[in-house]
């Protein structure tokens, strides 16, 4: 068993770790917990102490600001932590609407060390305890059956995989295997799934992470409109498989799918030319999946492409022909036909 075959059975049914980049931002004062209400698409003030939710911060046009999560520390406090290289994007965001209100904000040197897997649980219990003891933060993790915990406190507390040393039978696992397991899973990422022109429903989000029975949040008509509509958009994220050799460490093997490439419905055009080959989508992340032997990605695909069906891919840069792929509903873990 290679290293990445191993390192994705870890993520996938045993017990991985790995240490994402992620910003944290502490609110806190009086008005902290009525401030995040009206700001974020969650229901703020149903959370408990230690309890934490996925979120929206939508722009008032209702387009993406930043997919974040929001733990409430105290009855005066929470913490905020988002995708690394978009903390300071999420206070500008927050602070532009704060006028009065009594709240403070500021970055923590905080990180986080992600561990996956059912076996989580019990390899990881001593180490669980004794960061608990310490003000870490220990967040339950699940995303279309992919379990496990985030543990986020201090950047001196919280070590990296490659810094401390991890109970045994806990994995530390590579961006690759970790990349292609988020892209399986269906985990949209910030830069690449969801940019400021994203709206929530395109990328299904909105189940996870807006509340139709809390009060206003800016950028709530849009998704308040979407939704009575039938969440009707024009495009959605999907999957995309194609079988093919797996990458070679220093070249030899061409990627059937990257970031970039375009996505095509029906049969290709005389000559197969892109110039005459309508784009109904594009990829916006790919990797080698060794969990289903094939390479894997996500994407955008106009409403009119049925998914799951086929469909073909092209570079992108207009050159060359198209080849055929497969357009899946999210998550890819039970795609037929691969293991």
């Amino acid at each position: 068993m290679s290293s990445l075959e191993a390192e994705t059975t870890a993520l996938r049914s045993g017990a991985g770790a790995f240490r994402p980049a992620r910003d944290v931002v502490a609110v806190r004062g009086p008005e902290a917990e009525t401030y995040l209400q009206g700001q974020l698409s969650q229901d703020v003030s149903a959370l408990a102490v230690g309890a934490s939710a996925d979120s929206l911060l939508l722009e008032p046009d209702g387009k993406l600001s930043a997919l974040l999560r929001v733990t409430r520390t105290d009855g005066r406090g929470f913490v905020l932590d988002v995708e690394g290289g978009y903390g300071d994007a999420v206070m500008a965001r927050l602070r532009r609407f704060v006028l009065r209100s009594k709240v403070e904000m500021e970055p923590l040197a905080w990180r986080c060390l992600s561990l996956r897997g059912p076996a989580v649980g019990e390899a990881a219990a001593g180490l669980l305890a004794v960061l608990a003891e310490r003000g870490v933060l220990a967040i339950p993790f699940e995303w279309n059956g992919w379990e496990g915990t985030d543990l986020l406190g201090p950047e001196d507390v919280v070590l990296g995989p490659d810094e401390a040393d991890l109970p045994a039978g806990v994995v530390v696992c590579g961006p690759e295997a970790v990349e292609a397991r988020r892209i399986v899973v269906g985990i949209p990422a910030m830069g690449t799934e969801l940019t400021g022109k994203t709206i929530a429903a395109e990328a299904g989000l909105v189940e996870r992470t807006v509340s139709f029975t809390k009060g206003c949040y800016t950028g709530q008509e849009l998704v308040a409109r979407i939704d009575s509509r039938g969440s009707n958009v024009v495009r959605r994220l999907v999957g995309v498989v194609v079988p093919g050799d797996p990458p070679v460490t220093g070249g030899g093997v061409e990627a059937a799918l990257a970031r970039g490439m375009t996505l095509h419905g029906g049969p290709p055009p005389p000559g197969d030319g892109a110039a005459d080959d309508k784009v109904v989508g594009t990829i916006t992340s790919a990797a080698w999946s060794a969990e289903l032997g094939a390479w894997v990605a996500l994407g955008y695909l106009h409403r009119n492409v049925e998914a799951p069906g086929p469909i073909r891919v092209r570079s992108g840069d207009g050159l060359g022909g198209s080849w055929p792929a497969r357009a899946e509903l999210l998550p890819l873990a039970g795609v037929a036909g691969h293991r």
